[in-house]
């Protein structure tokens, strides 16, 4: 996998390598501690409800601190909220390990979103900071591999790690939960000058704020908002409610870690060839034929299909769900305002806040009443509408396919 290295000369070449190796610790991190934390919810007596409860509260932090931390970046230097989402992260996984309540795991898990939201506004205001305009689809891609990567590895090392049932499941999830703090940590060992200093000279002057609703209303941002919300619920639900299926359908811990694991390499393959994608269909057709099948996948994920047919479906789910995250942070940086694009991104994520928020714990409910296989029919349709939402206006032409 070649990354472009940015500017020449110096540790600046290597700012966009090391900030994917970063992230990739961190998001291990993360997807690690997600299906752990399902599991020792699971050994300390909760069921579907609470599990879709827990997952959402993960969310509920970042659902208020995303817009402020977006404006602090816009006039500001992203590099300083790395370390702290990292420190964050590490921290909430850590601590959800020795919660004895589920009240206390439902608050650790809310400081670990936090920190994956500082990370995360951070990591993609650089991003759109230090990239030309023609290499931001190309950026944003392999920048969100190193997502693909956590997601590769975490699930990969909780299913190694957690074993048993009752006691025995308590001990070996807070076991995961302390191996997703230390291999967070490793993140930090990346983050060094990977923000390009500022020419000398006075500063800038500041401009007032972008009002939000003014962001919100430039075409383009609503749409890559809602896709990326539709994509990452989709994501996070499977992460969260795989175990869940797994322990009904008698699919061994393991498995279920490979089975995500594998959705996550599939994702990393469409990353690796989205720029080829879309220099031959086209951003617009990408981004709308993506959506519509992996509506189709993940109401897939609902039938009674034999280990290996679900493996196949999450491997082509994995593909499909590829495309949405980086277009959408391209579509919202170039949509939005110049002077406020962390403030968008921020607004973007806010939504992605939300679906974490709403989608696990609606989940949590519909799997109550109908069982645990009706969330993903619910998410199936929620990325099935989402796909209308990449087409543009009628009578106004769709982007070209470098675009």
């Amino acid at each position: 996998m070649h990354i472009p290295t940015g500017t020449s000369g110096g540790p600046q070449r290597h700012w966009l390598l090391r900030l994917v190796i970063a992230f990739a610790f961190a998001q291990a991190a993360v997807s690690m501690a997600r299906p752990a934390v399902s599991y020792r919810a699971l050994a300390l007596g909760a069921d579907e409800r609470a599990v879709g409860v827990i997952a959402g509260v993960y969310a509920l932090l970042p659902l208020f601190a995303a817009v402020p931390l977006g404006r602090r970046t816009d006039h500001g230097r992203c590099a300083p909220l790395l370390p702290a989402g990292v420190v964050l992260i590490a921290a909430g996984c850590a601590l959800s390990g020795t919660a004895d309540s589920l009240t206390a795991i439902a608050a650790w898990s809310a400081v670990m979103g936090l920190g994956h939201l500082c990370f995360v506004i951070g990591a993609q205001s650089l991003v759109a900071r230090q990239s030309a305009p023609e290499d931001q689809d190309r950026n944003f891609g392999h920048f969100t591999i190193g997502a693909s990567l956590g997601q590769l590895i975490g699930p990969i090392g909780a299913g190694l790690v957690v074993s048993g049932q009752g006691a025995e499941l308590a001990r070996t999830s807070a076991l995961a939960l302390l191996v997703a703090a230390i291999t967070g940590a490793v993140g930090l060992s990346s983050l060094w000058r990977v923000e390009h200093r500022a020419p000398a000279g006075p500063a800038p002057a500041r401009s007032a704020p972008v009002p939000v609703h003014r962001i919100l209303r430039t075409r383009g941002v609503p749409g890559g908002i809602v896709i990326s919300l539709a994509v990452l619920s989709a994501t996070d639900v499977l992460t969260a409610f795989l175990p869940v299926v797994g322990e009904e359908r008698g699919i061994s811990p393991l498995v279920v870690g490979l089975l995500l694991s594998l959705r996550a390499a599939a994702t990393i393959a469409c990353r690796l060839v989205i720029t080829p994608m879309i220099r031959i269909v086209g951003r617009t057709t990408l981004l709308v034929t993506s959506c519509l099948l992996a509506g189709v996948l993940c109401a897939g994920v609902a039938l009674p299909v034999p280990v290996w047919g679900l493996a196949l479906m999450l491997a082509l789910l994995g593909f499909c769900l590829g495309v949405g995250q980086p277009l959408s942070m391209t579509t919202v940086v170039q949509a939005a305002p110049p002077e406020a694009r962390s403030t968008a991104l921020a607004l973007r994520l806010t939504g992605n806040r939300l679906g974490q928020v709403a989608a696990p714990a609606a989940a949590g409910l519909v799997a109550g009443v109908a069982g645990t296989a009706a969330p993903f029919v619910l998410l199936g349709v929620l990325l099935f509408a989402s796909g209308g939402l990449a087409l543009p206006p009628r009578g106004k032409p769709g982007p070209g396919p470098g675009r």
